[in-house]
């Protein structure tokens, strides 16, 4: 028989995950979205705490899903930098380096993870067969699963993140563009696939030119996409802290910038 305070407490935390997937849907994510949700989960879960009942980043994720359900997915970045360094990644174990919500995702059952042992993602839905045996060799090519969010009509979500630490997604777009600040670079390790096989693999990414100095802001282009009225939803730290934008508006707009030769300023700065 199940314990009065368990069942009140399971009875609360549902009521709070309802109340999170709500908001949601107020910052933009709908029923039979495909979304990428880049997060940091400290203030949510403080939030939550603060209402005298503690949830996990499994709850959060279960929120996301309910707000795109019955036909949507959500995507989560698995991100992790050390196969440069260590030379080595198991796709069934190399955890993600991009906080407790993508940690989250990547343990859940089902999921698809697609293949680059750096830029790696956990896809949970409808669509996730659409990413299953992706093994997209540059990380934000016209293969990967950046180009198959778009193909899928999908959108990003950014909750308590400004765009500089969250939206790779422009990458996706410089890589498409070809712009001259950046360069493909090799990299080269042990990969282990689902299988267990293990083989020599070299992947590539579109890296900035640090001998000329370049480095990354993606800031400004964000005030630019709030100006523009593509971002929906709340500013970082803001209610609930989530915004969101259409994919293909966001790269139609990120890719105009580049074209009109104003990219120094908005997307890349040089530095000192």
């Amino acid at each position: 028989m199940l314990d009065t305070s368990v069942y009140i407490n399971l009875m609360t935390k549902d009521k709070i995950i309802a109340e999170l997937s709500e908001g949601w849907k107020q910052s933009g994510i709908l029923a039979g979205d495909t979304v990428l949700i880049h997060s940091s989960l400290k203030r949510t879960l403080q939030m939550s705490s603060q209402e005298g009942i503690m949830i996990t980043p499994r709850d959060v994720l279960d929120s996301f899903s309910r707000a795109v359900t019955p036909s949507g997915s959500v995507i989560l970045p698995l991100f992790n930098f050390d196969f440069p360094k260590t030379k080595h990644f198991d796709i069934r174990s190399t955890p993600s380096q991009m906080g407790a919500l993508s940690e989250a995702a990547r343990l859940h059952s089902p999921v698809v993870r697609t293949g680059h042992p750096i830029y790696s993602f956990a896809v949970i839905g409808k669509e996730a067969k659409a990413f299953e045996g992706v093994d997209n060799i540059s990380g934000y090519g016209a293969d990967s699963p950046f180009a198959i969010l778009r193909r899928l009509n999908g959108k990003i979500a950014c909750l308590d993140i400004e765009d500089l630490n969250s939206m790779t997604f422009y990458h996706h777009v410089e890589e498409m563009e070809c712009v001259d600040y950046r360069y493909f670079k090799n990299f080269s390790g042990t990969y282990v696939d689902s299988d267990g096989k293990q083989t020599t693999k070299v992947y590539k990414l579109f890296v900035r030119d640090i001998e000329r100095k370049v480095l990354t802001i993606l800031n400004p282009a964000g005030e630019l996409m709030w100006e523009a009225g593509l971002y929906k939803g709340m500013r970082p730290k803001q209610g609930n802290g989530l915004r969101t934008v259409d994919a293909n508006q966001m790269f139609d707009f990120v890719t105009n910038i580049i074209r009109t030769n104003r990219a120094l300023g908005l997307l890349y700065r040089i530095g000192t």
